[in-house]
């Protein structure tokens, strides 16, 4: 009884204990305080307490987080400010140049549009022919990933032909559906090269796996200014540019400008993967240096309208031709034999050096392939000595030096786990 009498006790005791407060706590950071507390049902609700910053300082951090990734700058790499600025000045003149273009092809087809009008039917007109120059473009996928940068400066150069052929339609009535056409034509194919290159870039400015987080803020900074170009556009379309006078005036204007962007654009974004142009700058400045660029290093160097070029300091290394282009049946078995553990070929040749990849090589075997080409090209330059004797030495040579320079070289950033030549040329034994 008395052991009963204890356990009542209690539990009258704890009856009459008051409830238990819910636990909060406030935070101050940068001049704002906040109120945190947990519910009884355990989830935490967050009320703001007090915000003593300036109402100018309020509206940009608020603008920041809708259209910034988050943790920025420091969640991406070097160049992102100068590419979103030059992206949203190219989003901005590619809608004005749409309302302009879309005004044209109606008055060539008989219409007498109003601006709004120019603007629903825009959605409308990018059908026919444009799918066609999509179902096209959509073959070179691997030579976009390849080069990515050219092929983005290309997809915005086709964009604005197809454009140009729009506006000047009601030069040419009579031929309204083969200028239209073509103008689509061009245009399909610009989507498609656009779209797909725009994630190898984002990616080059992923510093820390946000590439989602990037890619939804750069859309969204893309539709402010494809909105704010749009509404520039009517107005323009409502008066300098309601005669066609004043479209042949505005058009290439808004043109030079959007071409000159996407440029800027390109040249700012550091690139990370390795290709044929960026991986001969990296092993000549090596071999020349003895240090490793990186990619942010390399940006403003790259030849982005004629990236084939070859480079005398690398060596001259040609890569992506087929291997019966290069090697003669009859001295296939001595080329397995140069080299027989690595997954390249080398044709060392007067003008150029060949170099063929087998079908499962990496970005690192490319990095040795490159390294006997261009230790091989200096010591012919150097000595005269029969070429096998020369290729063994910088094969050895490089095997002395690539540890360190492969390690310095993902340390800068550099992808070194694939190698985007572009063609799709390999081998197999």
């Amino acid at each position: 009884m008395q052991i009963l009498d204890k356990i009542k006790m209690q539990r009258k005791a704890s009856d009459e204990r008051p409830p238990e407060l819910p636990i909060s706590w406030v935070e101050i950071s940068n001049s704002i305080s906040r109120q945190y507390q947990f519910q009884p049902d355990g989830k935490l609700s967050v009320k703001m307490v007090d915000d003593s910053r300036p109402a100018a300082q309020r509206v940009m951090e608020s603008f920041l987080n809708k259209f910034f990734p988050s943790g920025y700058p420091y969640s991406v790499n070097e160049g992102y400010m100068r590419y979103t600025q030059f992206r949203a000045l190219q989003h901005f003149t590619s809608a004005a140049l749409s309302v302009l273009s879309t005004q044209s092809l109606l008055f060539a087809a008989g219409l007498r549009p109003t601006p709004a009008q120019a603007t629903a039917v825009s959605w409308i007109l990018r059908d026919g022919m444009q799918h066609v120059g999509k179902l096209i473009c959509s073959n070179l996928g691997a030579r976009m990933d390849s080069e990515p940068k050219r092929w983005r400066i290309l997809a915005d150069v086709l964009y604005d032909f197809g454009t140009g052929l729009e506006v000047m339609s009601p030069l040419c009535p009579h031929l309204f559906l083969e200028v239209a056409g073509l103008g689509n034509f061009a245009k399909g194919m610009a989507v498609v090269a656009a779209r797909a290159t725009r994630l190898p870039i984002y990616s080059s400015f992923a510093k820390e796996g946000n590439l989602s987080d990037l890619f939804a803020k750069g859309e969204a900074i893309s539709t402010l200014f494809n909105v704010l170009g749009l509404g520039t556009g009517i107005h323009l379309a409502s008066t300098i540019c309601s005669s066609m006078q004043g479209k042949l005036v505005v058009a290439p204007l808004l043109s030079v400008i959007h071409v000159y962007s996407v440029c800027e654009e390109m040249r700012a974004a550091p690139v990370n993967t390795l290709n044929p142009q960026r991986t001969a700058m990296i092993v000549a400045d090596f071999v020349k240096t003895g240090k490793i660029s990186s990619p942010a290093d390399l940006r403003y160097r790259e030849d982005l309208l004629f990236p084939g070029r070859l480079i005398e300091d690398a060596g001259k290394v040609k890569v992506g031709r087929s291997l019966h282009e290069v090697v003669r049946p009859s001295k296939l078995q001595q080329f397995k034999e140069a080299f027989p553990e690595e997954k390249f070929l080398l044709n060392h040749g007067s003008r150029w050096t060949d170099m063929i990849l087998e079908h499962n090589a990496t970005g690192e075997d490319a990095l040795r392939g490159w390294l006997v080409a261009v230790y091989a090209s200096d010591m012919e330059r150097l000595v005269n000595e029969p070429s096998a004797n020369i290729l063994q030495e910088a094969y050895d040579k490089m095997n002395s030096t690539f540890s360190p320079f492969l390690a310095e070289l993902q340390a800068k950033g550099w992808h070194t786990d694939r190698f985007l030549d572009g063609t799709g040329n390999r081998f197999a034994f």
